[in-house]
């Protein structure tokens, strides 16, 4: 029986990672923030409280026992940002955290850690998939922190042996999505017209099911050690090509008209939206044939099963 340790296991991957975990018969330990409730976990769990992520966090009791470790906690991006100084902030629980976790974990006979970086260390947008063997540019300081990470962890692997295990995600969704995405869904949910009908593009996103189908095979395939790989839904599409398909997905209609994008992405810059319209206007596409060649991944749902369970959890929970 597999004894894993998962942080941020109360987020929108956590939940349903430690769901399908213990539905595999895997003893699952969860790492709970002091000042958050272990109330809202599912039966089954084993709860452990630690302090916030940092350099000094102690994970002694967390990682007892334990012989994978899946860190999916992380400072994630931050809309109305207060720090003052943004990178150190997300390095210190990114990077510094992550290699506290890392060699505290080599301490306690930790064989493998699973680490959930970002398609943002490979940058904000690309007309040619990005593949593994890309060089990093991320632009934001979440993609930095994610990539720093990356090194951190490499560089303990070398030093000490741990099999580390790196998963690039695009754009998730599924059940339980914030942000842009529920965003989008709410505007077509209310058949707001949307100016997007000329838009040419391309991009990846991963289905919540499908990345944690990924995630449970790189914590247990022998030949993930060591790796990184990118990760996608069996297709790409354009922006009113999601829109559509959402809208089919919320059993209501799309309703699309061209605009200039030009126009758009300065409308974009004037309102401080810059990054929103870039991610509907441009492209970014993933090669994940790395991943289904040297572990024999496929994808267990289509994107067309993802939007509709998707789209029904919106219709249910319109409020999020």
């Amino acid at each position: 029986m597999q004894k894993i340790l998962i942080t941020g296991a109360t987020g929108f991957i956590g939940m349903q990672l430690c769901a399908k975990l213990l539905a595999d018969g895997a003893h699952v330990r969860v790492a709970v923030w002091r000042e958050e409730s272990a109330g809202s976990l599912q039966k089954g769990l084993d709860a452990v409280q630690i302090d916030s992520i940092g350099p000094d966090t102690d994970w002694a009791s967390a990682l007892a026992g334990i012989d994978t470790v899946i860190h999916l906690a992380a400072r994630v991006h931050v809309m109305d940002e207060k720090a003052e100084e943004p990178l150190a902030a997300y390095r210190r629980v990114n990077v510094a955290g992550t290699e506290r976790l890392a060699r505290m974990a080599v301490a306690a006979g930790v064989k493998r850690l699973v680490f959930m970086s970002s398609v943002k260390v490979h940058g904000e947008e690309t007309a040619t998939r990005y593949t593994e063997q890309d060089s990093p540019a991320p632009l934001d300081p979440y993609g930095v922190s994610k990539f720093e990470a990356e090194e951190v962890l490499k560089r303990i692997s070398l030093e000490t042996g741990l099999e580390v295990v790196v998963i690039r995600p695009p754009l998730v969704y599924g059940p339980g999505v914030k942000a842009n995405f529920y965003k989008l869904m709410g505007l077509v949910a209310r058949g707001l017209p949307l100016p997007f009908g000329s838009v040419k593009n391309a991009r990846s996103m991963v289905y919540l099911g499908n990345l944690i189908d990924a995630v449970v095979l790189c914590a247990a395939h022998p030949l993930a050690a060591g790796q990184t790989f990118l990760v996608r839904d069996g297709e790409d599409v354009s922006t009113p090509e999601l829109i559509r398909r959402l809208a089919a997905a919320l059993n209501c209609q799309a309703h699309l008209f061209p605009f200039p994008p030009a126009l758009m992405r300065l409308a974009g810059a004037l309102t401080g939206r810059t990054i929103a319209v870039d991610r509907l206007l441009g492209s970014l596409v993933v090669d994940d044939s790395k991943i289904r060649k040297e572990l024999g991944w496929k994808p267990p749902f289509t994107m067309a099963e993802g939007l509709k369970e998707t789209g029904e959890w919106y219709c249910n929970n319109p409020q999020g």
